[in-house]
């Protein structure tokens, strides 16, 4: 027997916390992801500095989320730790990869609709786009004219991200409509971006603009980001969305799920702490031997890799045969045997998620290296979780679910 979505949410508060459901979906529209690759040379060896710089803007944005959160709830972000301060539609939108470190798509701002492209990242909640009057840092990208949408407004409010790498946006804040594979979200709170630094040009930054997906209170803004508008407005069959990242075929679902990207049933597990999407690991498994216990994490399509605490990170790597600190690399780093990949994965809900050996392999360490540099990196942020990115999603079809607050992980079909 299967079930409709409306069916498992009546039934949700007959259910455990971490939950196999089996679902069915309509009809999606899809939106492409695009891919490069430079964390990653053609010769198979890591950059060592946009590796350094990715881990340093994914700490910087976690890091700025939880300040947003202390302003916006009136409460430190609980896993800081005490040294670090009708009948409506399904859509989906194709995406693109680029470098394994974001997953970017199309959306349409303003009236009359212009076309731009977004880093869709579910580890925070902001959209911004490069202003009419951004300088030389912006040329390459498609600039928001405030002034030619009949639908913008300007809030008064400047706002300013600075990211871990150095990398800032800073600008004003103005409402206008946007619409993404067909829903349309009114009054949307966004940035127009006077200022881009070097991190953001176009040759290191191919996407126009960011597009945050986590929740209100991780807001800079303290705004609610676009899928919660969408909600509202009532343009989403249900208060879902779901990604599929790989290298061909990447697709960003809104309202609802694509059956025909996912196989088996769906893991869910709940959301423990609204604001990123934070959840519980149970385990962390090499070749099948659980080497770490119950974790907590957060689920970041924003991040490449798999952040781990140092601590954790070490015991990890501790677990597998030639092993090594990968010190030319930087801290928090390890390599492993190229020939010996070893078998990783995660369990969430107690059902065990496979970490592909492809996925896990960052790149030799240098040209001729036999040692290759693991996906799964130690870095204390000051907040009591690990950082799961794309090094962990490329393996699953992974559901965000609003409305039960919720994620859920199903094998790819």
């Amino acid at each position: 027997m299967r079930f409709t979505l409306a069916t498992v949410v009546a039934a949700l508060p007959y259910l455990v916390s971490a939950t196999i459901v089996p679902e069915q979906h309509g009809q999606s529209r899809s939106i492409s992801l695009g891919k490069r690759s430079n964390l990653r040379g053609e010769d198979g060896v890591v950059n060592a500095d946009n590796l350094r710089a990715h881990l340093k803007s994914t700490v910087g944005k976690i890091q700025r989320g939880a300040a947003a959160f202390e302003r916006n709830t009136g409460a430190r972000h609980p896993a800081a730790s005490a040294s670090t301060p009708a009948k409506r539609d399904v859509a989906s939108d194709k995406l693109t990869d680029d470098s394994e470190e974001l997953w970017y798509g199309k959306i349409s701002v303003g009236t009359p609709a212009v076309t731009y492209t977004v880093d869709f990242d579910t580890g925070s909640s902001d959209l911004f786009l490069p202003g009419a009057n951004c300088g030389s840092t912006c040329s390459g990208h498609t600039k928001y004219k405030h002034t030619a949408s009949s639908t913008s407004k300007a809030l008064g409010k400047s706002f300013s991200l600075a990211y871990g790498d150095g990398s800032t946006v800073k600008g004003k804040q103005y409402t206008d409509t946007v619409k993404i594979a067909g829903l349309t979200a009114k009054k949307q709170t966004l940035g127009s971006a006077s200022q881009y630094s070097s991190g953001f040009e176009s040759s290191n930054f191919p996407a126009d603009g960011l597009m945050g997906m986590g929740f209100k209170s991780i807001s800079e803004y303290n705004a609610d980001p676009v899928f919660q508008t969408l909600v509202k407005d009532g343009e989403t069959t249900d208060g879902v969305f779901a990604f599929k990242l790989s290298d061909s075929g990447a697709e960003l679902t809104l309202g609802g799920l694509n059956d025909d990207l996912y196989s088996g049933k769906i893991t869910y597990v709940d959301v423990t702490q609204e604001g990123y999407w934070q959840v519980d690991v149970d385990a962390v498994n090499v070749e099948s031997d659980k080497v770490l216990g119950s974790t907590s994490a957060i689920i970041d399509s924003g991040t490449t890799l798999v952040v781990a605490t140092t601590s954790d990170a070490k015991k990890f790597y501790d677990a597998i045969d030639g092993a090594e600190e990968a010190t030319d690399i930087g801290d928090g780093y390890y390599t492993v045997p190229c020939d010996s990949i070893p078998d990783v994965s995660l369990t969430f809900g107690g059902k065990e998620f496979k970490i592909s050996s492809d996925t896990f392999n960052l790149g030799q360490e240098s040209s001729g290296s036999s040692k290759c540099v693991g996906g799964i990196v130690g870095e204390d942020t000051g907040l009591d979780f690990w950082i799961v990115g794309d090094v962990f999603m490329r393996n699953v079809y992974t559901v965000f679910d609003v409305d039960n607050s919720r994620v859920g992980f199903a094998e790819l079909a």
